[in-house]
């Protein structure tokens, strides 16, 4: 799926942590992928439909070099990644084998891709920041995927940081981390989202003023009627 310019720009005024309070309401309370972490601090806010990669646990007749020129490789899958996307890969938390480096970065930046998230690590770190692809993830490690992990696939349903993630679902990550919006929600994060953030700037308004927490926040009536005069 594609996003319009309009959920683009709605969702980017929009934090993590914001889209986190939204779905809790909503009974989501796993959405938020462990192990996602800018990898340059101050890194913007980015939003994209997930294109899912998957890792499984490394075996020695399949997790080898040669793996490289597979069919059923990483460089094959970047060639599939359609511009705007944002690469989510179910490294499974390992942290001691890069699943991306330099070159595969900056192929992924030539085809447009948005960002790349990971619960895993990337290698050639140095490299990787060089290519100016945004990235979410664990750190960093010398030796490359196959010392550690098989990849097996994309485009299928994956596990991310703990979060289950299928394909075109709604990637937004910023400072706090990666989270994740279901497909058949984006509707109501982009109607609640924008509401949730003006609400919160007001009281943290109040609170500089010298506004007492208690009725605050959470608003009491009187805080809901002060607010919503507000808004006429």
């Amino acid at each position: 799926m594609s996003l319009s310019p309009e959920a683009l720009a709605t969702l980017s005024g929009v934090s993590t942590a914001t889209i986190t309070t939204v779905l809790l309401k909503k009974g989501l309370r796993n959405i938020w992928m462990r192990g996602t972490k800018p990898l340059r601090p101050g890194q913007p806010r980015l939003v994209g439909p997930a294109f899912t990669l998957r890792f499984v646990p490394a075996r020695e007749d399949l997790a080898t070099p040669e793996s490289w020129s597979s069919p059923i490789s990483t460089r094959t899958a970047i060639e599939a990644m359609p511009k705007g996307c944002i690469a989510v890969v179910d490294a499974m938390g390992v942290t001691d084998a890069g699943i991306f480096g330099d070159i595969l970065c900056a192929r992924m930046v030539k085809r447009g891709v948005a960002a790349l998230i990971t619960d895993g690590v990337v290698r050639d770190v140095e490299g990787v920041l060089g290519t100016n692809l945004p990235v979410w993830c664990d750190g960093f490690a010398a030796p490359p995927s196959v010392a550690g992990l098989t990849f097996v696939g994309w485009g299928e349903p994956i596990g991310c940081g703990g979060v289950a993630v299928f394909p075109n679902d709604i990637v937004v990550a910023d400072q706090d981390g990666a989270v994740l919006i279901p497909q058949a929600l984006l509707d109501h994060v982009l109607a609640e989202g924008s509401e949730q953030e003006r609400m919160e700037a007001w009281i943290v308004n109040e609170v500089n003023n010298g506004a007492a927490l208690p009725g605050l926040y959470p608003m009491n009536a009187e805080t809901k009627a002060r607010y919503a005069a507000t808004k006429k």
